[in-house]
């Protein structure tokens, strides 16, 4: 086989797209994320079949390349949401990806190219580069309930994916997928996706808080409840009047809130991917009779328009809310200035752990953190789809076959893995004498947190993940494990809402709601809650929302009844 001879200078084009404007810890990303809340535990099925693929003798085998021709060398582009690291940063990143792209050329002659669309405006820059259409990227990083996934299957934007192809040229990814897995990534019966379904994640949203402030208050077993929650605000703004608020929220959560109230008090189940708002779905026992809980459990939503002004007047946020948009709550949570953090289970996984960024355990050796889960009190916990994260060839990338062997071995082979996920051993990580994933001396988190940079959320794989040393495993798992218990499968996982028929009114509901909740959600509207939720009620069905339920029931009905 003739190769040509790399030169890792030029092999990795760290570019972002042309078309992008430019952050978690940005707003325009709180509210698209909060799309895909929920978690995925990996099966008995899925860990039984993983432990016998990732035998000692499986990973020696190598890459089958019999009646393969690879002997043209390519460059595989990889398409990812994040910023574009600088400076030292990417020289780091170019030094990571030179020693993969030896272990590529050696396998299947072939060399790794990141393009990261940035956060800023990261939903239409990244559609927008998948329409071009110009051969510019081939692995495509998506998911369906934060990435529109779907929407872009039926633009024609990914390839359809036989089994055959699969079998061919991602052998380790299509043996270790079982059979209802791969049936979750069909749209009219062909494959779009291969899931990343050997990974344990939760992305459920909930409140973060000071447990040693929770326990302070009265509330030994820290917060339970929504009321557990307003009775510690209370206890905060009167006891610790050090900080400078107990949640500075920047008015982008309003979504996610109005989610998690719902979750808590109500069994509705949405549909993601149709609209952010999330207003149409099913219940629990009932999930395949559609309807928008904004028109019938008017209660539910006047309760929480009460509550939510009662936080208002007590000071649970600045009274700037809607506009604070400079401020970082995370980073001051972590610095202990302020009692609250509105984000998920993957989240507090980092913000519960003794880690350097963790400022606050530093200064107070006392303090721990809790996590309140939407939805955990009323046992309306949705673990999401398999496709939350997936990866996608692009119908337009010129070396599909050769895309799919790369993404094989990303996913698969454990020095690509490492790699790829954490970079060079003893310069960005270490294992430790427990086996767990730690920090070398002289570790800068600025340049050598490959893990933070590559954003592998297509593939990660539980067979081959090596656990941080910094995080709180004992508190994680004991979660994870409650959440095991409690969780409901997400129900919609083949569903893919057809919108031709009623996109406008779609729109045009969608914005009334996201327009009025944001409001209700921080307290700021004019009114009783009686009135705004009536308001709002009838702004709506002027707008067809009866149609869309109504749309939404017959494509239900053709695929699930």
């Amino acid at each position: 086989m003739i190769r040509k001879v790399l030169t890792f200078t030029l092999s990795l084009i760290l570019s972002t797209s042309l078309i992008g404007c430019g952050n978690e810890g940005n707003p325009a990303l709180a509210e698209e994320k909060n799309k895909g809340e929920g978690g995925f535990v990996v099966s008995e099925e899925m860990q039984s079949l993983s432990e016998d693929y990732f035998s000692e003798e499986k990973e020696d085998e190598g890459f089958d390349l019999s009646g393969i021709d690879t002997t043209d060398h390519v460059v595989i582009t990889y398409l990812t949401i994040g910023d574009k690291p600088k400076g030292k940063a990417e020289e780091r990143l170019h030094q990571t990806i030179a020693e993969l792209n030896e272990i590529l050329d050696e396998k299947v002659n072939a060399e790794l190219n990141i393009e990261f669309i940035e956060w800023d405006n990261f939903l239409e820059n990244y559609n927008n580069k998948l329409a071009l259409m110009d051969g510019s990227i081939d692995l495509v990083g998506t998911s369906t309930d934060w990435l529109e996934g779907w929407q872009n299957v039926k633009k024609g934007c990914f390839l359809p994916l036989t089994e055959s192809m699969l079998r061919r040229y991602a052998p380790r990814t299509y043996e270790t997928v079982i059979p209802e897995h791969w049936d979750m990534c069909k749209f009219n019966d062909t494959i779009y996706f291969m899931p990343e379904d050997n990974y344990t994640q939760w992305t459920n949203h909930g409140f973060i808080y000071r447990m040693d402030f929770a326990k302070e208050a009265g509330l030994k077993d820290g917060v339970k409840s929504w009321d557990d929650l307003t009775d510690y605000f209370k206890y905060v703004i009167d006891n610790h009047k050090e900080l400078k608020v107990p949640w500075d929220a920047d008015g982008t959560q309003y979504i996610t809130m109005t989610d998690g109230w719902l979750s808590s008090h109500t069994d509705f189940i949405p549909i993601y991917g149709l609209c952010n708002s999330n207003m149409f779905g099913g219940s629990i026992d009932d999930p395949y009779t559609i309807y928008a809980p904004i028109m019938k459990d008017t209660d539910a939503y006047v309760e929480y328009a009460e509550l939510m002004k009662k936080w208002d007047r007590m000071g649970v946020w600045p009274s700037n809310v809607l506009t604070n948009t400079e401020n970082d709550n995370r980073s001051e949570y972590r610095k202990g200035i302020v009692a609250a953090e509105q984000h998920h289970t993957q989240t507090f996984a980092n913000i519960c752990s003794d880690n350097e960024e963790n400022q606050l355990y530093i200064d107070n050796p006392d303090a721990k953190s809790g996590f309140f889960p939407f939805g955990i009190e009323n046992n309306n916990l949705i673990a999401t789809t398999i496709t939350h994260g997936a990866m996608a060839v692009s119908a337009a990338s010129d070396n599909p076959e050769r895309a799919l062997m790369v993404y094989d071995l990303l996913r698969n082979d454990v020095a690509c893995y490492k790699l790829l996920c954490y970079g060079i051993e003893g310069v960005s990580y270490i294992i430790n004498e427990e086996g767990l994933r730690g920090k070398p001396e002289g570790f800068d988190p600025e340049c050598d947190n490959i893990n933070g940079t590559t954003n592998f959320w297509w593939g990660r794989n539980d067979s081959i993940e090596i656990r941080d040393a910094e995080t709180n495993w004992d508190v994680i798992d004991e979660i994870y494990s409650i959440y095991e218990k409690k969780k409901t499968d997400y129900p919609y996982s083949q569903f893919v809402p057809d919108d031709s028929e009623i996109l406008a009114k779609v729109e045009k509901c969608n914005q009334i709601y996201n327009d009025y909740m944001q409001e209700i959600s921080y307290g700021k509207y004019n009114g009783t809650a009686e009135s705004i939720v009536s308001s709002m009620q009838e702004d709506l069905a002027l707008e067809g929302i009866d149609d869309i339920i109504s749309e939404l029931q017959m494509q239900i009905n053709s695929l699930y009844k």
